[in-house]
């Protein structure tokens, strides 16, 4: 596993603004409480309103005297989500990251069972939301001069199995539009390099504590937990925008 930034308290991310996009699932739960601990203004979104409060409740109490919010946004939509990175930069001054946690997943038992449904839901999940976040938060983490657009995917975009092929499919054309978003950053900083980047942390999956105890007598080999991911999250601050732009940095041992 690459050493992406071990928590030291990240001062990289003192007084950032960082918008998460899937914040209610463990992931965002854990990316709200460690960009909080680094002393981010944390802005979150999910679907979930519920689980959302929860999920901001909980960085607050963990972290008092961080600000941290939440709210519902429908990023399907794009407008929908170009207003929140607007009300995001009106409100606060800046937008110094968007990592984007909505996930999901459908698989099958071979390829020929594989249901077109699943690439319905999962083309939705996983690259319409990060075609409407990318294009609504370009700009404002362009004007950062510390600004990252993070997605997180899976290995089996590159070597995808035979049941997986919705799943795999998704996630590698959600790879080519944070790539495409990395270029764009690339070109936008000329001769000086890039000042925002957009980078693809890359996992085997993800394991939490409720798994766990779901499961108790499984091995999980492999696995990412998600507060070793928030770790990663945050450590990505840490390194130059030209040394992250357009990379894949690999959380879990490479094919």
């Amino acid at each position: 596993m690459n050493n992406i930034g071990k928590g030291n308290g990240s001062s990289a991310l003192d007084g950032a603004v960082i918008a998460v996009a899937g914040a209610a699932g463990p992931a965002g739960r854990a990316a709200l409480l460690r960009l909080a601990e680094a002393g981010a203004t944390v802005v979150g979104c999910d679907a979930n309103p519920e689980r959302l409060a929860e999920a901001v409740d909980a960085a607050r109490y963990a972290h008092g005297g961080a600000t941290v919010t939440g709210e519902t946004v429908d990023l399907l939509d794009v407008d929908a989500a170009r207003d929140w990175a607007k009300r995001t930069e009106a409100e606060f001054g800046r937008v110094d990251g968007l990592v984007h946690l909505v996930g999901g997943w459908r698989g099958s038992p071979s390829f020929a069972e594989t249901s077109l449904s699943d690439w319905d839901v999962l083309e939705k999940l996983l690259i319409r939301t990060v075609q409407s976040t990318s294009l609504a938060f370009q700009e404002p983490l362009q004007r950062s001069d510390r600004g990252r657009y993070l997605l997180i995917s899976a290995a089996g975009a590159g070597k995808p199995t035979a049941g997986n092929a919705a799943y795999a499919s998704a996630k590698a054309a959600a790879e080519a539009w944070t790539l495409a978003l990395g270029d764009a950053f690339r070109k936008e900083g000329g001769e000086d390099g890039p000042r925002a980047a957009a980078a693809i942390l890359v996992v085997k999956a993800l394991v939490h504590d409720a798994m766990r105890a779901e499961r108790p007598n499984a091995k999980f080999a492999g696995f990412t937990d998600v507060t070793e991911l928030a770790e990663a999250i945050a450590g990505v601050w840490d390194r130059s925008a030209a040394e992250v732009n357009g990379k894949r940095l690999w959380l879990t041992p490479q094919p």
